[in-house]
């Protein structure tokens, strides 16, 4: 007897498209607490967010791996996993993910997370690839550089950054938004934002880069070196403001770049993941993941997984945790997602709409393949 899809999609081993490493050393319930969410600030009036949705999650899928029964209490999880420790609940939770493959964002507080080469080692057999942060780049190198120099510099400086690295990350969402002007900046518009960049950071006590002319420069130096570039879209922290964070926003962006040779990877997406879908249906070079918000979603991470196989082909359809720092992230957003996409395509069987060898074909490119593909890697 075949096996079910729901029973390949729970062990298939998953390329990670998109994530970042787990925090060092134990953590404090302040801490856990703020980095289980995206908001910047604690729940009020003495809630905690293991009563959220992915805090729920858990409290019932991670609580048999730290030796807890399925829904424990907020107290009882944390100090299991307190006792345990951060290092030992990682050994427990991430090599239990299936993930064989970590693409790992390494620009985010990357001083206390692990680096993808020890993202590897926490997951024996598996690989781990970087990626590079734009905006982190020109951030690093702001107090060595002028308005005349900066365009020489940064080149300098994102070519020794991502010598290993297979691709980028533009957080523009963040730091602008996605209605960017989409054309290539000139040399002289980059010298006269770089002065007001430099003195804005002078007058604010801190580095930040928020131009937005110097974001359109540095998006494009990384569309000529030819590699995907990850795009943040949609729900994220409070720097964001969601209207200006859905994709159609960079719809002529995409169009100047369909004969670039680089792949767009459009991250978590959500609430705009069927904009997302259109765009990897419309676009070539476009690709989407549900990313963050299955995690986040938890219970009711279905429907958006669902929402990401409505229009674009299955061919542009990938996997990614966003896990940061709590090994649950990772447990938790890779079993979400096994779930919701082996019970959609046991439907579409089921139902005699999809056949079931395409189905099993699809899951491996969603999995595995569509990452591959857009990031060039070799296989295994």
């Amino acid at each position: 007897m075949k096996p079910s899809l729901q029973e390949i999609a729970a062990t298939i081993p998953l390329t990670d498209n998109h994530c970042h490493g787990v925090i060092r050393g134990n953590i404090e319930r302040p801490v856990f607490e703020i980095t289980a969410t995206e908001s910047d600030w604690p729940e009020p009036n003495g809630m905690t967010i293991f009563d959220s949705p992915v805090g729920i999650m858990m409290r019932s899928e991670c609580a048999s791996l730290l030796d807890l029964p399925r829904h424990s209490s907020p107290d009882d999880y944390f100090n299991r996993r307190y006792e345990l420790g951060q290092a030992e609940v990682s050994r427990r939770l991430v090599p239990a993910t299936g993930i064989s493959t970590f693409i790992v964002d390494s620009g985010f507080k990357s001083d206390n997370v692990l680096l993808p080469s020890e993202m590897q080692e926490l997951v024996p057999g598996s690989r781990a690839f970087e990626i590079v942060r734009l905006e982190t780049v020109a951030e690093q190198m702001a107090h060595n550089t002028t308005a005349s120099t900066f365009i020489a510099d940064y080149a300098a400086a994102l070519a020794l950054a991502s010598k290993d690295a297979i691709g980028f990350k533009s957080i523009i969402a963040y730091r602008y938004g996605l209605d960017f002007n989409p054309a290539r900046p000139s040399k002289s518009e980059v010298e006269v934002a770089t002065g007001e960049w430099l003195a804005s950071n002078e007058q604010r006590g801190k580095i930040r880069m928020d131009h937005p002319v110097l974001l359109r420069h540095i998006l494009w130096e990384a569309v000529d070196y030819k590699r995907a570039i990850q795009f943040h879209v949609g729900y994220g922290d409070s720097d964001i403001v969601m209207h200006r964070c859905d994709p159609t926003q960079m719809t002529e962006f995409l169009r100047m770049t369909v004969d670039s040779g680089t792949s767009m990877m459009l991250l978590h997406c959500y609430p705009f993941t069927r904009e997302a879908g259109y765009l990897a249906q419309v676009y070539p070079h476009v690709y989407l993941d549900t990313g963050a918000s299955a995690h986040w979603t938890g219970l009711s991470s279905p429907t958006i997984v669902s929402h990401s196989v409505e229009m674009a082909p299955m061919s542009k359809v990938l996997f990614s945790s966003d896990a940061f720092g709590l090994p649950e992230l990772y447990f938790v957003g890779t079993l979400v997602w096994r779930r919701a996409m082996g019970d959609i395509l046991h439907k579409w069987v089921q139902s005699d709409g999809l056949g079931y060898d395409d189905a099993v074909k699809y899951l491996g490119w969603m999995a595995n393949d569509n990452a591959r593909r857009a990031y060039r890697l070799l296989p295994e």
